[in-house]
């Protein structure tokens, strides 16, 4: 099994991934490339224990599995339903729902729900390696179902544009950042307001950059620091190399996945299924294989609670 050509379909993945040992090493060799150490004292004087599957540190005398300290940790199910699981998170184009993932599985539906939301956890980008820069789309958009078809408890008051019946009331703003033939960003923003939307912009794009938006008034003044162009969509959405097509297509993609797949998503998870489209997107270019490698090897130092994602303890810093 080991000398098996890397897998590059979702078939094959769970044939290469249905031994427990294969999984094992397979994890180990992106945690440890130059070879085991302690995840205690980060000593490399360590044995294996075949029988428990496991190291034991023979400095620190300190125990450990591979599943330390990554989203696995703590986890009953096998790296053999983990594994294909990312497959399906990273492959996916349109996401996958709890409840398809435990059919998938023959797991629970709550299991699955914990498992999308550890492996959406792995795909969120800790920092991001430059800002962005030369053309850059920027455009905002709400989440959210509509108020009218809320039960009357849930509904919000007269919030957002047009009142309590507007499109954007008891809904989620998000803001995104193309840049062409780039990378995009997005993040849930608590308002529309110009110094929210702005210091996005200020600390996501280079100064100098081409910045690109709809005629929203909260854009206003970024001439200053950019070379700021603007496409009123009341007249036209598209004038030469003026428009926000690209950051517009992102977010089809994306409600496609909220409202197709998930139908509901509550607003303290939005950033975790931001991140999942967002190196969806990113990685476009790459084979389903490289995407899966990479999304595994973020699961490392990445851990949450069933507590914290329901609300019970405070999430991790």
């Amino acid at each position: 099994m080991a000398n098996e050509k890397f897998p590059t379909t979702l078939l094959a993945a769970v044939r290469y991934f249905e031994d427990e040992a294969v999984c094992r090493d397979f994890l180990a060799g992106l945690r440890w490339p130059n070879g085991v150490v302690c995840v205690a004292c980060g000593s490399d004087n360590v044995g294996f224990v075949q029988t428990r599957s496991l190291w034991r540190c023979r400095a620190c005398r300190k125990e450990f599995s591979v599943k330390k300290g990554t989203i696995f940790e703590d986890s009953a199910i096998p790296l053999s339903k983990w594994l294909p699981a990312i497959w399906l998170y990273s492959a996916g184009k349109k996401g996958r729902s709890s409840h398809q993932l435990a059919r998938d599985l023959g797991v629970t539906q709550k299991t699955a729900w914990f498992m999308g939301h550890r492996i959406r956890l792995a795909m969120e980008a800790e920092s991001f390696n430059r800002p962005l820069a030369g053309e850059v789309e920027v455009d905002e958009t709400f989440v959210g179902g509509k108020e009218g078809n809320k039960h009357i408890d849930r509904r919000s008051g007269p919030l957002g544009r047009g009142g309590p019946w507007g499109p954007a009331a008891g809904k989620t703003a998000v803001m995104g950042l193309l840049e062409r033939h780039g990378e995009v960003r997005a993040a849930a923003v608590p308002s529309r307001k110009k110094r929210t939307l702005q210091a996005e912009i200020r600390a996501n794009v280079a100064p100098g950059s081409i910045v690109y938006s709809d005629a929203l008034r909260s854009y206003d003044g970024l001439e200053s620091e950019y070379v700021h162009e603007v496409i009123d969509h009341s007249e036209k959405y598209v004038e030469g190399h003026i428009h926000t097509n690209g950051i517009e297509n992102f977010w089809s993609l994306f409600k496609r996945v909220i409202y197709g797949t998930h139908h509901s998503v509550e607003p303290v998870h939005l950033d975790r299924y931001l991140a999942e489209n967002v190196l969806r997107f990113n990685t476009r270019r790459q084979g389903d294989d490289v995407r899966f490698a990479s999304t595994t090897a973020r699961v490392i130092g990445r851990r949450i609670t069933y507590r914290q994602l329901t609300g019970k303890e405070p999430m991790p810093a």
